[in-house]
């Protein structure tokens, strides 16, 4: 039985999550992608167009798959078009698209009557048309990830100088410009079978410095009752429901304000700490469900009664990564820790104010808050990352 997982970039969240889980299924596993020569040897890959659904479904066909997933941010929409015309269970394509595309998740959930985060899209190569009263506002690309390209502006003079910045870099993307919304950032974890939704808790998100929107560190901090019902009423409204979904909000006045949808596990290392905690297998569970089998089939945990905090480390200046820690999983008193590079050494990389600006990855998992801050504050001073210009 051959599962397919389309794939740009080879990812932590496949290589150390999905393809352990098929092979611990039974399944083979195949990797399809644009980009094979950046998969490491011994992974079974096949080059394929993958935007393009009808070259998904060309590569999957003939081996009669069992079950076709993406992570990817990028290829959502393709892959539940080739899944529906290969009949496997699969996401909503227009739940996908409407979850990549800022603009279109904006309007569908005003259109529901929940929110109105007012927005406005600025086409390649067009002059933004912003009226004042929306500032500050955040300008970002339409179909943008990792907080890439994601600026805070006072004003219309400053939009104008980060548009043209933007598009600089890449000219040809669209733009929206929202309204800010205030207030704490926090998410929102679920998984579905496409009736019934569960909710794996969330984390409370500390970011760095305005304008950019870095996420510096998460803390273990599942939604509230009232938060849940205001959040899945607004999934309802993408049509989400299939697979993993993770949801960024904050809360203002009580009421939920969503900052966006990703219709996939929590990145950058965070879906392996996730399953960690929550003691799940969490990646044979999304694979289970794209084989078909229903959420009340999953063991999944009513509550959690530890806590966990991760911290990123970032780095503070362009250059070449010249020493960094490597892998690390220790034990501090009732806290397990560990430490994942995220960027390799003799790497030179440019500083950005995004999530591509990440060293490396520590997390804490323990009884108590005040016991795994203490644990990962210790586990961090004895770790130097070093950076020449």
């Amino acid at each position: 039985m051959r599962l397919y997982l389309t794939a740009l970039n080879p990812t932590d969240a496949v290589l150390d999550g999905f393809l352990p889980a098929a092979a611990s299924l039974g399944l083979s596993a195949t990797v399809l992608t644009d980009r094979p020569a950046e998969w490491p040897a011994g992974v079974r890959v096949a080059r394929c167009a993958v935007r393009d659904p009808a070259a998904v479904v060309a590569a999957a066909a003939p081996t009669r798959a069992v079950a076709l997933l993406s992570n990817s941010d990028h290829l959502q929409e393709a892959t539940a078009i080739a899944a529906r015309k290969l009949g496997l269970p699969g996401k909503d394509p227009d739940a996908a698209r409407l979850c990549k595309d800022k603009a279109a998740a904006r309007r569908a959930i005003a259109a529901a009557g929940l929110d109105l985060v007012r927005t406005v899209t600025v086409d390649p190569g067009a002059t933004p048309d912003v009226p004042t009263g929306m500032f500050p506002a955040v300008v970002k690309p339409r179909e943008g990830v990792a907080s890439e390209d994601a600026y805070l502006v006072a004003d219309h003079a400053e939009l104008l100088a980060r548009v043209a910045e933007i598009r600089g870099r890449r000219p040809d993307v669209a733009l929206v410009v929202e309204e800010y919304l205030a207030g704490e950032l926090r998410t929102f974890e679920t998984l579905g079978d496409g009736t019934e939704l569960a909710s794996l808790g969330g984390w409370h998100t500390g970011l760095g410095p305005p304008p950019t929107f870095t996420e510096e560190s998460l803390a273990w901090s599942p939604p509230a009752e009232q938060a849940r019902a205001q959040l899945r009423a607004r999934l309802d409204a993408l049509g989400v429901g299939f697979g993993a979904c993770h949801t960024e909000y904050v809360v203002s006045d009580g009421r939920v304000r969503l900052i966006e949808v990703n219709y996939r596990l929590i990145g950058d290392r965070m879906d392996l700490i996730l399953a960690e905690l929550l003691g799940v297998p969490l990646f044979e569970y999304v694979i289970r469900l794209h084989l078909g089998e229903p959420l009340t089939a999953l063991a999944l945990p009513d509550t959690v009664d530890r806590y966990a905090r991760v911290e990123y480390v970032c780095a503070d200046r362009s250059g070449r990564l010249v020493a960094a820690p490597g892998p690390l999983d220790t034990v501090h008193g009732d806290v397990r820790l560990g430490c994942r590079p995220l960027r390799e050494v003799g790497r030179a990389a440019e500083r950005t104010g995004t999530n591509r600006d990440y060293l490396a990855v520590l997390h804490g998992i323990g009884p108590d808050e005040t016991t795994v801050r203490q644990s990962l504050a210790a586990l961090r001073s004895d770790l130097q990352w070093t950076i020449a210009e």
